[in-house]
């Protein structure tokens, strides 16, 4: 596809978008039927050519997307991370500012100890696993990384509380790796739109590591996770507003 045509139908999706032109959803029962499909697998895949089309999009929509998890170093992301299972980013950041300024480091953390930890973030859920997991962890980097955050997945995954999501986002965002956090807007997403489809997170993040085009790669978590956040919702999705409804295969929409 030539270059002017390109961004001519970018243009486009953009702006039948911001009219909320781009998509109608069907009735509640056939959207039921059609997030049935999705999540067993029924729904055809996207091709390569639409999926290169719908990173074109989210790219020209949002060049440079950042997590929504307030923090300053790659220390605080990973207890933000943490802290964020289970949770909205947006409670996990009414909690942490006033963790922060006390503690941004493994050793201030560490000194800090749980039991203020837990009362310094008990309006997150969980806050109790998660405060023993925060000191455990802030300990852990002490003791055996001398007080650095590891550019390493399986020493990432070591520590307390640190999943494959958790390690995903703090080497993507901290460190600049092309991984990609699946979480359940991701898992959706893929699912949905038909460009990686699988039982399991972790099989959707095996696909869209297949899928996703390297120049894409770095950014690829974010502008998934924004647009399952935001637009891709669970219950009732933004079809009317989404950039790549033309592409997506979801049966529970009908395309403008």
């Amino acid at each position: 596809m030539a270059k002017k045509s390109v961004r001519k139908s970018v243009k486009k999706a953009l702006a039948k978008a911001k009219k909320g032109k781009a998509a109608k959803r069907k009735a509640p029962a056939k959207q039921v039927k059609a997030d049935v499909q999705a999540v067993t697998g029924a729904v055809p895949p996207m091709a390569p050519a639409e999926i290169e089309e719908a990173f074109r999009r989210f790219k020209e929509a949002s060049p440079e997307p950042k997590t929504e998890l307030k923090h300053s170093n790659p220390f605080t992301l990973v207890v933000a991370v943490a802290l964020s299972a289970q949770a909205t980013d947006a409670g996990v950041n009414k909690a942490t500012p006033a963790l922060f300024a006390l503690a941004d480091t493994p050793a201030k953390m560490a000194a800090l100890g749980e039991d203020r930890i837990r009362d310094l973030i008990k309006t997150i859920g969980l806050f109790r696993t998660k405060a023993r997991n925060v000191a455990a962890l802030a300990q852990k980097l002490v003791a055996e990384h001398g007080g650095e955050v590891p550019r390493d997945r399986a020493a990432l995954e070591a520590l307390p509380g640190v999943g494959r999501k958790t390690a995903n986002v703090v080497l993507n965002v901290a460190f600049g790796e092309p991984t990609i956090a699946v979480d359940t807007h991701i898992f959706r997403v893929g699912n949905r739109t038909g460009m990686a489809t699988g039982k399991d997170v972790f099989a959707v993040e095996q696909k869209l590591d297949a899928v996703v085009p390297a120049h894409y790669k770095s950014h690829a978590h974010h502008w998934l996770i924004l647009h399952g956040r935001y637009i891709c919702v669970a219950r009732k999705p933004r079809c009317d507003v989404c950039i790549i409804a033309d592409l997506c295969k979801w049966p529970g929409k009908t395309a403008a």
